[in-house]
This record gives structure tokens, C-alpha cells and sequence, in this order.
């Protein structure tokens, strides 16, 4: 069956409009609650309690409060901790030994939208199955439960203590960050009052940027979506690094003293080579259908098998589990190291990487050794609506004919957006020169029949 509302990363629209309303986020609610609830009665474990954290939005306020009423009309109680980076709610759902988590978030979108995400109890994004479960719900007519089994609702009040001291527990105890002066960039977003502690409470000096959330300024301008900033506040206070965090606080980008971007292929790449160098045996990670052909030939010239998913990181994580392999990343940011946390979390990435840096005395460059990516270009066009990109004879024939003119010294990839409505059009090469005249061919063959964004 294909799933009506939940796409790679939950439910995600613009607030306001269906079905990011509060009349569908009581009926999500309630759904979702009744299907723990019957889990929960199968498994004998009792009444279902979740855990609902958002990020910053203006609008969380609202779908919290119906999300709220959905599950208590269910039967289901709720704890609420307020602004919390999604991989924190993940980590406090199976620490608390609750039955479900939900993020209301919309990641590294601008404000107007907004979103929900659902984690197991084991801190796994839901599979498609019980989002399935969810949907046939949906349909269903809301019939509240008798007054006595209405859910109760109550905050968890050391939600963000708790974080902070998981995230600095995956950081070796024999190493600190003392010496380094780090810029931090929380997006304004839910890492806002986490993010900076965690790496002055290991030793570092911390400046911090983008930690006054009003509701309107998540990612704008700032964060992992708009890195610029991060960049010149490096080089202005002399900083050693930068870290940038999105709005929930899912993956990071790295800066360097010099101002210079690293993307997750490359944070992956140092990961594997700290691995390495401590004596672990890495059979295989996985990237994504984005993830530089550099990094992936690199890699490999190693022995280790680079297995390309899905783009999104719950298909990264699928791959990872089918093979019992512990690291994978997607180029924009989400790293995923299974030995320390169930999902992809930007602050525990960030100081795996730190830790290959301390481990091993190098610099953010020098972590890289000779690895130099593919210059790539993506750019992002809006459909018209009702068309089909897929049924288009002309513009699959002109992808076909770019793919071949670049041979195997590059890649072209047009898919659609998981989180947004618009078209990805990326090609990779080893001379930029190609990417540019690839990427005119492309855009092109689409114009008149999508607008640029």
C-alpha cells in the first residue's frame, strides 16, 4: 500500500494547511494512540506513554496542544519536554522506556512549515507498516475513550539535562576538547539551549550564534542551511571550528579555521579513517544516492564497500541494520554511528569527529588526507502542477543522453524531493567545467515545464 500523508521524514506541510491543521494533528493523535495502545495491550506492558518534543516554530505550540488531546483521547498519556533536538526526544523514548516519541518539527525548512515525526520504542524512526497502521486510522471516527482511561499529560522537566549528559557520555573520557575555541550554530532551532553546553561542559571555549529562537527565525539565514555566517564568525574571532547544526538538530556541517565547508561525506570519510586507525575492522558504510563519487572510490581503494541508499536518512539506517554495518551518512549533514546512538544526531556526529581529531593531533583538513570531492552542483526546481517528470520522453532522453556523455568520470541524478515540491537535479563530475555545461543542458530541457526555485 503507499502512504497517503507520511513521506521519508513524517508528516510535513506548510502550517496551516492540511494536514499540518490542528483538526488532523487531534485526529493524528488519536490514530497513532490507538495504535499503541493496541500494541501495548498485545505486549501486556500496560497503558502507552509518549514523549512529544518540538524545535522552535511558532506553530509547535499549536500541533502540540492537539497532538496532546489526540493521544489523551485515546488513552494515552503524554510527557511534554518542550524544544528538544529530535535525536534527543529519540534518546529520552527508549531511556524512559516509553512507548512512542513524536517530534514535531519540519527539520531544515524555513518557519511556515511544520511537521511530525514518530520514534519506537527502541528510538527507531517508525517502520512502514505501523505508518500504514497509523493512516488506516485516520479513517476511523474518533470515538473518545470513557473518562476514567482519558490519557493524563505532564512535563518532564530535565529533559535537556539528561541530553547533554548522553551526548558528552559518547565522547571518550581520556580526551576533552580543551584548547579549542568553537563556534556553535544552533539554527535558532531546538539545539539552542543544548548544543553549547555539551561542548563548553568537555573543555572548549564556545561562542555561540543563532540561539535566540522567536518562533519566525529558525534556519534563516543561519545553521547548516545557510552556513555563510558560521563561516565568517570563524575567521573573524579566530575560532578553530564551526558547527553547524538545522533546525532539529539531525545533522551538522563543519567549518574549519579557514572557513572551509565539510559536508557529511567528508565528516563520514574522517570517521571511517579514526575507525581505522584504532584498529577496527569496517566492512562497508552507506551513503546515499547523493554522496560523492570521491568519497565512495576512496573508500574503496581501502577495501571498504560503500553501499549507495535511498536519500533520506531512515533509508540509510535500513541499509545499515539489513548489514550489520555501524556508519552512514548523507551528504548534507545526517551521520549515523549505530555504536553510539539509534539515529542520526548532529551534536553526537559532531564529536565522534572532534574525537578523531583530538585521537589523532590533525586538523579538520588533515583528517581528510587526500581526499578532494568531485565538484557537484544541485539545483532545486518547482513542478508545475500535475506534471509528470517521470513520463516525459524528452527530458528522460536528454538525462540519459548527460549520464552518458559523462562516462565514469561523473554522475547525473534528477529525483524528487522527499520534504519539499520540487525536482533535484544534481550532476557530479570531475571537472567543474562538465557540471556547468551537464547542468545547463538539464535545466534547459525542464524549462517551461517547471519553475526554478
Amino acid at each position: 500500500m503507499k502512504k497517503k500523508y507520511f513521506g521519508t521524514d513524517g508528516i510535513r506541510g506548510r502550517a496551516g494547511s492540511v494536514p499540518i491543521t490542528p483538526e488532523f494533528m487531534l485526529r493524528l493523535g488519536y490514530a497513532a494512540g490507538k495504535v499503541l495502545a493496541a500494541h501495548e495491550t498485545a505486549a501486556a506492558h500496560g497503558r502507552p506513554t509518549v514523549l512529544i518534543g518540538k524545535d522552535t516554530r511558532i506553530s509547535g505550540y499549536m500541533l502540540e496542544a492537539a497532538l496532546e488531546s489526540g493521544f489523551a483521547a485515546a488513552g494515552v498519556d503524554v510527557m511534554l519536554c518542550g524544544p528538544m533536538p529530535t535525536p534527543a526526544v529519540a534518546y529520552l523514548t527508549r531511556a524512559l522506556r516509553l512507548s512512542a516519541g513524536v517530534v514535531i518539527s519540519a527539520s531544515h525548512n524555513p518557519y511556515e512549515d511544520n511537521g511530525v515525526k514518530f520514534f519506537s520504542s527502541q528510538g527507531d524512526k517508525l517502520p512502514d507498516h505501523t505508518e500504514l497502521e497509523i493512516e488506516a486510522y485516520l479513517d476511523q471516527p474518533l470515538l473518545c475513550v470513557s473518562a476514567e482511561h482519558l490519557g493524563r499529560a505532564r512535563r518532564l522537566d530535565d529533559a535537556a539535562g539528561r541530553y547533554i549528559e548522553f551526548c558528552k557520555s559518547t565522547f571518550p573520557n581520556e580526551l576533552d576538547l580543551r584548547g579549542l575555541k568553537i563556534v556553535v550554530d544552533c539554527a535558532h532551532g531546538a539545539a539552542y539551549h543544548i548544543a553549547p553546553h555539551v561542548f563548553h561542559e568537555l573543555g572548549a571555549e564556545v561562542l555561540s550564534m543563532g540561539v535566540q529562537p522567536n518562533g519566525i527565525n529558525i534556519n534563516d539565514g543561519v545553521g547548516a542551511m545557510a552556513p555563510q555566517a558560521l563561516c565568517a564568525m570563524v575567521k573573524r574571532e579566530g575560532a578553530d571550528l564551526g558547527l553547524a547544526f538545522d533546525g532539529d538538530a539531525d545533522r551538522i556541517q563543519m567549518i574549519d579555521q579557514h572557513g572551509v565547508l565539510y559536508n557529511g561525506d567528508q565528516l563520514l570519510y574522517a570517521l571511517v579513517q579514526d575507525r581505522l586507525s584504532v584498529g577496527q575492522t569496517i566492512s562497508g558504510v552507506v551513503g546515499t544516492l547523493m554522496t560523492n563519487k570521491a568519497v565512495e572510490i576512496a573508500l574503496r581503494e581501502q577495501g571498504i564497500e560503500v553501499v549507495r541508499a535511498n536519500v533520506g536518512d531512515r533509508y540509510v539506517l535500513q541499509a545499515l541494520k539489513q548489514r550489520g554495518w555501524l556508519l552512514g551518512a548523507e551528504s548534507s549533514g545526517h551521520l549515523l554511528c549505530l555504536d553510539k546512538h539509534t539515529t542520526g544526531d548532529g551534536i553526537v556526529s559532531a564529536l565522534q569527529v572532534l574525537c578523531a581529531m583530538r585521537r589523532s593531533g590533525q586538523t579538520l583538513a588533515q583528517c581528510m588526507g587526500k581526499l578532494t570531492l568531485y565538484p557537484q552542483q544541485l539545483v532545486n526546481v518547482g513542478l508545475v502542477q500535475g506534471y509528470r517528470w517521470q513520463d516525459d520522453v524528452a527530458l528522460q532522453c536528454e538525462i540519459a543522453e548527460v549520464a552518458q556523455s559523462l562516462g565514469d568520470s561523473g554522475r547525473v541524478l534528477v529525483r524528487l524531493s522527499g520534504t519539499e515540491p520540487v525536482l533535484r537535479l544534481m550532476v557530479e563530475a570531475k571537472e567543474f567545467s562538465q557540471v556547468q555545461s551537464s547542468m545547463h543542458r538539464l535545466l534547459e530541457s525542464v524549462s517551461g515545464r517547471v519553475v526554478e526555485v
